[in-house]
């Protein structure tokens, strides 16, 4: 995605909320980041009850999953498929039922006691059909056939979702939809991970002079997320297998040799480029976890956080204030306060999947990962949410 498009200068005259969609969508991210982790840690210790139909894990892991993560990504799909195909983005009206109906499966899930499961699924699911018929129509529409991949990861992400309410109420579990849905944003990771990270590292790279540059998409790349996938789709059918743990490791190894080619060694000075690079370490981290988990009997916690704090967390927080600055016309420079979200993320990945191996302390832990990341979407809500909801500068 590119810092500005011919679409961000053309005239909206409606509220500037609604004029692009990563501005409802990232303010939206932000704060339910902060509610759901903050109610979350007091209903898994019972100190309060929300009344939902799912057990209170599956309710964190689904809130997280297709909550923040389906609205920080729905941010970046709606930002920057205008940019991939000429076309004017879709705002005002449109978008604001978007995500209001973004807003609405949050509160049939929260109130699925009452509202019944299959009400819930409906208007839940609804969201991210809506998002793959938009940006379908949008792909299509600009003859960008070469994005309907990530088209194609909304669908997995839907049936993750899908499965999700299915086996929460059929089984009592949801295991598999778990899975798949992480599945999914694992793939858009790194798909979208490999297109924005090394072309900004290039970007800003050029501009220092010599030395050596991230390495261009090619077979290897093709050869990685082909590879990884397979062992996601392992995982989801037989996550505790010793040929999936197999899979899962070769994906790690294969993830970290394609992060050493994006040269992110050179970029310690500039944080809004070093988070790209941190937040993707975590995708090899995950792989290898998972991995290690099941050959030394750990738990399958710390291959998880690492993925869904670690990298797709970081990475949508990277993406959002950069995506931020860029959009609304501010410097593309990460201060103090920039600086401070993205360690408190950071912190709190590492806190959560530390707690994985210290049994312990892990309540301690959980605890403290829980106000880290409280502190980084709070710090990221006072910060970039005036930007998002007011007027573009200059």
């Amino acid at each position: 995605m590119s810092e500005q498009t011919r679409s961000d200068r053309r005239q909206f005259s409606g509220p500037a909320l609604l004029s692009f969609g990563f501005r409802p969508f990232f303010l939206l991210a932000g704060l339910f980041a902060v509610l759901g982790i903050g109610l979350w840690l007091p209903e898994y210790h019972g100190e309060i009850r929300i009344r939902t139909a799912f057990d209170p894990l599956a309710w964190h892991a689904h809130e997280m999953l297709y909550g923040y993560l389906a609205a920080a990504a729905t941010g970046f799909l709606l930002t920057a498929i205008p940019n991939w195909t000429g076309r004017l983005p879709i705002r005002g009206r449109p978008l604001a039922l978007l995500a209001g109906l973004w807003l609405a499966g949050r509160i049939v899930v929260a109130a699925s006691e009452q509202t019944g499961w299959l009400v819930a699924m409906l208007v839940d699911c609804g969201f991210l059909l809506a998002v793959f018929a938009a940006i379908l129509r949008e792909v299509v529409a600009g003859k960008n056939y070469r994005n309907l991949k990530v088209v194609a990861l909304v669908l997995v992400l839907l049936a993750g979702n899908l499965t999700f309410h299915l086996e929460a109420h059929l089984t009592g579990s949801a295991a598999v939809g778990i899975r798949l849905g992480l599945s999914g944003m694992m793939l858009l990771v790194m798909v979208i991970g490999g297109r924005i990270i090394p072309s900004f590292t290039r970007n800003w790279l050029a501009r220092q002079g010599e030395g050596r540059l991230p390495v261009a998409f090619n077979r290897f790349d093709v050869v990685a997320i082909a590879g990884s996938a397979l062992a996601l789709a392992a995982w989801v059918v037989a996550p505790q297998a010793l040929p999936t743990s197999i899979l899962l490791a070769a994906a790690g190894v294969i993830q970290l040799a394609r992060l050493v080619r994006w040269a992110g060694e050179r970029t310690l000075r500039d944080r809004l480029v070093l988070i790209l690079h941190v937040a993707y370490l975590f995708v090899p981290a995950g792989f290898l976890l998972l991995a290690a988990g099941n050959l030394a009997g750990f738990s399958a916690s710390a291959g998880v956080h690492a993925w869904t704090v670690g990298a797709m967390t970081t990475l949508t927080l990277a993406v959002m204030t950069r995506a931020t600055l860029g959009h609304t016309g501010r410097a593309l420079s990460a201060d103090r306060a920039t600086e401070a979200v993205y360690l408190a993320i950071v912190i709190a990945a590492v806190l959560r999947i530390a707690a994985a191996f210290a049994p312990s302390q892990a309540d301690l832990l959980l605890h403290f990962a829980a106000l880290s990341w409280i502190v980084a979407f709070i710090a990221f809500v006072a910060t970039y949410g005036p930007m998002l909801w007011r007027p573009k500068v200059g």
